[in-house]
């Protein structure tokens, strides 16, 4: 069976036309003679989005009970019974019903696809998965319905709805999106200019990285490598070298003069896995490429030019920034260079040559490592100055050989020479083979001169090919051992590499392993004059304490005690100080994001305050001063029956209005930590009905099971009532009618619990913490209520006090929120 087609209507925010748009398709859907069913569609009660509806057939919802309220879903099981050629399913991140087949609804409409259903649908870009954290901290509100961008990405079509911010605030203005009452905090809170412009990139921004995807996808599927240049892509080839950092810095000048375009570092590595770059150069070069917001990348080639316009060709890339080559003018008569051949070979994509202090300067080599240990080289010189005497005996003593013979002995004498102790004992035994040749076995003998040409010519290629053997074997025992430093030296950076990225404290792991890698007593980092983190024994105060001093970044250094290090040992120490100095550098960042957030947060909750304050303030003073106005006016004949209402009406706005400056005030002195407490020994018979009188004829409806045994709380009496009160007006507002609140009391190892159980709808467990939150009415939420600092405010005062505050689950549905205090000395 064929898999079904999905098309998804992709918005910035809620309210751009996303669910119009997708009934105007499947309205032309079905006037082509497309069997088209709506699965499920939520119109929020606007009536544009309602009369798109129109003729077109509607699979019936099922109606589903959970914690006593009553929830309707798109009714799968009929959807595939009816088997539509297309279905129309809004809000694509939508959670489930808990008793559902599926979490989400993204689930439902996979089988839906499956079945061979094609689906329309409609997702908003805030729930995209990969984004859910970024549109956090641009809204302030966090979206706990997300759904995987790759599912999106998978679709066939996605279409983006867009609309300007200025229209859409214009658009729920005229109470085209929220109902009258909601609008005023939407645009103060959520649907602010500044926030709907963000989302809108982020919405473009998503949508352009799918078509580059699809493009690419096309570009593979037709083997086409040539450039296509729809975006600027800026490859900037790093070789470890000290001019990197300015090779980076003009890539990334030419990427910025161009919106949206990406800049991308790539070293190409020898595929003979032998070290050639300084790593500890390279990482700092990568961490310079990704704080300028680019990516770095590895690649292996023999052949480095080639391997260079691979990648820039897989990538589409637009440009190349190579380093002028740095080879004297004696080695580019012999090779023309990786710059040149990459110039010869890029066909349509830019290079640029950026001349450096190093350019034409030549290779800086340090002394070539020797391939052979001291004790290998030690036995070449033996066996050369014992095997050449040796073999000339057994010579003398044996059967008479001609030249020839003798020639081919003196060289497997100087290959196994070279196979022992490398390149110098091998040149000093041809060196000496071909004077022992020439004195005891080539005409005349017992003299140093040669009477035949022949002889002479024997000779000389002896030396020759007895010195390029020697240089051979030499190159080989030496690349073999760089093949085995650049293993070891890879295993320790991946072991250096997982062990950070496991631990807590990445900086502290990172000095932790260089001390076990390489056998220090102490290792630390010291910033200046201070020491910023070390491990070990006898930690370094100063660079003459130490027996290594390797320059990490800036005035960052690290200073190893214990033993000295050899040349190449000291390479993979620089590494580990450019990872070091990244790894202070996030910890500092760390430390300054945890000072800022609470300044971050008090700036939030201002400004959410404003917000709220706006029409929550306005409703019981409008109230109150409507009411006033009536009492006062000369025109209007009131008896007084009515007057007693308008004056039950002022009193109770005010008294609204008196409890919501009271929750306000109090979260300010929370914020402030300028609360005052009196903790005091009180009993819960004492606080409890008092609380239940300040809420007035509803706390008359609760019922209270406190035991007259129950010991005394610690607890300030006022703050611990205003709790109470919260919580009781909470409950009495969700509870159902003939199931009124409860208040408990019990005690638990020292601690007093009093539990408000209500049997109302209930929170889901996901959602217990979400409900302490200041101003969780704000935005798409109810707006009627308050301004949900409630709650907020409980938690706050009860921590305040010492104890705690959690929700739990009332058996049989509902919510329970327990207060538990320290129990006094019992009466």
């Amino acid at each position: 069976m064929p898999r079904g087609e999905l098309r998804i209507y992709l918005g910035a925010a809620p309210g751009v036309g996303k669910t119009y748009t997708m009934l105007e398709e499947a309205h032309r859907r079905a006037e082509r003679g497309t069997d088209v069913v709506i699965a499920l569609v939520e119109t929020h009660g606007r009536k544009h989005t309602a009369a798109m509806l129109g003729d077109l057939e509607v699979v019936p919802r099922r109606a589903m009970d959970h914690r006593g309220a009553t929830f309707t879903e798109m009714d799968l099981d009929a959807v595939l019974a009816r088997r539509p050629g297309i279905a129309v399913v809004d809000e694509l991140a939508h959670t489930n019903v808990p008793g559902s087949r599926n979490a989400k609804r993204w689930q439902d409409v996979q089988e839906l696809l499956d079945a061979g259903i094609s689906v329309l649908t409609t997702v908003n870009v805030q729930h995209l998965e990969s984004l859910n954290d970024v549109v956090a901290r641009i809204t302030g509100a966090q979206q706990r319905e997300t759904v995987p961008d790759g599912f999106v990405r998978a679709a066939e079509q996605v279409e983006l709805v867009d609309m300007t911010p200025e229209a859409l605030r214009r658009r729920m203005a005229h109470g085209n999106v929220y109902r009258p009452e909601k609008i005023d905090a939407a645009l103060g809170n959520y649907f602010r200019t500044g926030n709907l412009t963000a989302l809108r990139e982020l919405a473009l921004l998503w949508l352009a990285d799918k078509v580059d995807d699809q493009l690419g996808r096309y570009r593979t599927d037709h083997a086409i490598d040539s450039t296509w240049e729809t975006r600027e892509r800026v490859v900037v080839a790093l070789t470890g070298g000290p001019e990197g950092d300015t090779l980076i810095r003009r890539a990334w000048r030419i990427a910025a003069r161009t919106k949206g375009a990406d800049l991308m570092a790539v070293h190409v590595a020898r595929s003979d896995g032998l070290a050639g770059a300084d790593p500890a150069a390279l990482a700092r070069q990568r961490v310079l490429v990704e704080s300028l917001g680019g990516s770095y990348h590895q690649v292996v080639g023999a052949d480095i030019p080639q391997a260079l316009l691979d990648f820039a060709r897989g990538a589409n890339a637009t440009q190349i920034v190579l380093g002028a080559s740095s080879r004297g003018r004696f080695a580019r008569l012999f090779a023309a260079g990786v710059g040149v051949t990459t110039i010869a070979r890029s066909g349509s994509i830019d290079v640029h040559l950026v001349p450096h202090e190093r350019a034409g300067q030549g290779r800086r080599r340090g002394p070539l490592p020797a391939a052979l240990s001291r004790r290998r080289r030690a036995a070449g010189f033996a066996a050369a100055l014992l095997g050449l005497p040796l073999l000339v005996a057994l010579l003398k003593l044996g059967p008479h050989l001609s030249l020839t013979n003798n020639i081919l002995l003196f060289l497997a004498a100087v290959v196994g020479v070279a196979l022992i102790g490398g390149l110098w004992p091998a040149l000093i035994a041809a060196v000496g083979g071909s004077v022992i040749l020439n004195w005891f076995f080539t005409p005349p003998l017992g003299r140093f001169s040669i009477a035949e040409v022949q002889n002479l010519l024997a000779l000389a290629v002896f030396v020759a090919v007895a010195v390029a053997v020697s240089w051979v074997v030499d190159t080989a025992a030496r690349k073999t051992r760089q093949a085995a430093q650049a293993s070891a030296d890879a295993q320790t950076l991946a072991t250096v590499a997982g062990s950070v990225l496991r631990g807590e404290r990445p900086l502290m792991a990172l000095l932790d392993r260089l001390r076990e890698t390489f056998a220090l007593d102490s290792v630390t980092l010291l910033d200046g004059d201070t020491v910023v983190a070390g491990v070990g024994q006898q930690l370094c105060a100063t660079p003459a304490e130490a027996d290594v001093e390797v320059k990490a970044d800036g005035d960052l250094t690290v200073l190893l005690r214990g033993r000295i290090l050899e040349a190449s040992d000291r390479r993979i120490v620089e590494a580990f100080a450019a990872q070091a100095a990244v790894a202070l550098k996030q910890e500092r960042l760390a430390t300054e994001a945890a000072a800022a957030k609470p300044l971050a947060e008090a700036n939030r909750l201002r400004t959410a305050l404003l917000a709220a304050v706006s029409h929550d303030l306005r409703t019981p003073l409008a109230a109150a001063t409507a009411a006033v106005a009536g009492l006062r006016s000369p025109d209007i004949q009131l008896d007084d029956t009515d007057r007693e209402e308008l004056l039950a009406t002022t009193e109770e706005s005010l008294d609204r209005l008196d409890r919501l400056v009271a929750n306000l005030l109090d979260m300010s002195r929370l914020q402030a930590g300028a609360l005052g407490i009196a903790v005091i020994e009180v009993g819960a018979e004492e606080v409890v009905p008092r609380a239940l009188d300040e809420i007035g004829p509803g706390g008359r409806q609760v019922r209270v099971h406190v035991p007259d045994d129950l010991p005394p709380l610690r607890a300030d009496p006022g703050l611990l009532e205003r709790v109470l009160v919260n919580l009781v007006g909470n409950a009495l507002r969700y509870s159902p009618p003939g199931q009124p609140p409860v208040i408990t009391g019990s005690s638990h190892g020292g601690i007093i619990e009093l539990r408000v159980i209500d049997h109302g709808p209930g929170i889901p467990h996901d959602r217990w913490d979400d409900v302490f939150l200041p101003f969780q009415r704000l935005g798409d939420r109810d707006n009627h209520t308050g301004v949900g600092l409630g709650l907020a405010l409980s938690r706050g005062l009860t921590e305040a006090m010492g104890g705690t505050l959690t929700p739990d689950e009332t058996p049989g549905g509902g919510l329970t929120m327990i207060v538990a205090l320290p129990a006094g000395e019992p009466a």
